[in-house]
């Protein structure tokens, strides 16, 4: 197989209009899993009551999903490099369907965490395929608006699905916001396998070995920058309540955090329109609006209308960074964007883990406040490593 055949649509022809319809599908896959990822922490104490077991036992219900990720992402992307990517996905979310009605129905706690685990596996396979599959069927000059339309799915995820999950739980029982979700993923099942075109795997010539892919020009910075950037973000954001709690302003991490999703969408929808024409100006933007957050965050935390503005700026810098660096590393990887793409949930999930014993760490040390301090820091190291390996990334 040519690279040409490789790299195009089954349809044998370059698309010339964007699929929006399919786009917005392969979003959904993103707020399923996103959603599904966090679900557990909107349900705690309710998880934690029915389940008869104690809310730190719950939390684990997130950790060992990240676990499955970082584990079975990246070989499981190389040996299902040559399958055609539809079957794979229709097969891989109809997996994660089951994983989820497991957890639905289970009363053991060790079957709930093994269907976790497996559910967290098959969410990092369905995000290596992702992006990749969303500028494979869109046009060649807008592959970064195709890109960030799956992305939204992500963000939209964190600002209605987690919430809305727990509002279900709350209402009825934390089973049917398990249940609701399995219930979308098969409703997309059925809309994918009718509306989504397939493409064909990677031809064997074009595979490269998992280190050359790794080492592939752009790639280790592209994943430092997720790494520094995401351990920046998420350790302030897994801990916002103490550094609200400590900061004075008076504000619940509720409205905090609503403040931050509504803006995150936004922040994807700016992506979309820049990322085509200033990828790398856009990054680099990105990351500096998060600086100045983080530092609005340090010097005004007492001020109520200071932290939302902050939230806002945080969220609307945010909100692009998943579509922007996924851009980066398909970019980088080429023909072997998927595994490429592979890398990126595993240094997501290990920033997520890493945030919790950091967080936990500084607010034992210094308490609350130094939480946006570290943003700001890590927010800078980031920026840093975009402008030293500027070649690495898009102009």
């Amino acid at each position: 197989m040519t690279t040409a055949a490789a790299t195009r649509p089954s349809t044998d022809s370059s698309p010339t209009r964007v699929p929006w319809a399919a786009l917005i599908a392969l979003a959904g896959i993103g707020f399923v899993l996103l959603s599904a990822e966090t679900m557990p922490a909107g349900l705690l104490p309710l998880m934690a009551h029915d389940l008869d077991t104690g809310e730190g036992v719950i939390g684990q219900f997130i950790s060992v999903w990240a676990l499955g990720t970082v584990l079975v992402t990246v070989p499981a992307i190389t040996y299902t490099r040559g399958m055609r990517r539809k079957p794979l996905l229709l097969m891989t979310l109809g997996c994660l369907v089951l994983a989820n009605v497991v957890t639905a129905i289970s009363s053991d706690v060790v079957v709930s965490l093994v269907s976790r685990f497996a559910g967290g596996a098959f969410t990092g396979i369905l995000w290596g395929m992702l992006a990749a599959y969303g500028r494979r069927i869109s046009p060649a000059n807008r592959g970064g608006l195709a890109l960030a339309v799956v992305s939204t799915g992500a963000p939209v995820g964190f600002a209605l699905g987690t919430p809305l999950g727990a509002w279900v739980g709350g209402v009825l029982d934390w089973r049917w916001s398990f249940a609701g979700l399995s219930l979308l993923g098969l409703v997309l099942l059925v809309v994918i396998a009718l509306i989504v075109p397939d493409v064909p795997g990677q031809a064997a010539g074009e595979r490269l070995p998992l280190l050359r892919v790794f080492l592939l020009r752009g790639v280790p910075i592209v994943l430092a920058v997720i790494f520094v950037w995401m351990l920046g973000h998420n350790t302030i954001y897994t801990y916002i309540a103490p550094f609200l709690r400590d900061s004075g302003s008076g504000l619940g991490a509720d409205l905090v955090l609503l403040v931050y999703g509504v803006a995150s969408i936004g922040g994807v929808v700016l992506t979309a329109a820049l990322i085509d024409r200033y990828p790398r100006p856009l990054l680099r933007a990105s990351i500096a609006g998060f600086v100045v957050a983080a530092v609005l965050l340090v010097v005004g935390h007492g001020s109520p209308a200071v932290v939302l503005v902050s939230a806002a700026l945080w969220g609307v810098t945010f909100g692009g960074a998943a579509p922007q660096l996924q851009s980066a590393l398909t970019l980088a990887g080429g023909a072997n964007s998927d595994l490429a793409n592979a890398f990126l949930p595993v240094a997501f999930n290990l920033a997520i883990f890493a945030a919790g014993l950091v967080g936990a760490l500084l607010l034992g040390v210094s308490g609350g406040l130094v939480l946006a301090v570290f943003m700001a820091v890590l927010g800078l190291a980031a920026l840093a490593l975009t402008l030293a390996g500027r070649h690495s990334f898009a102009h």
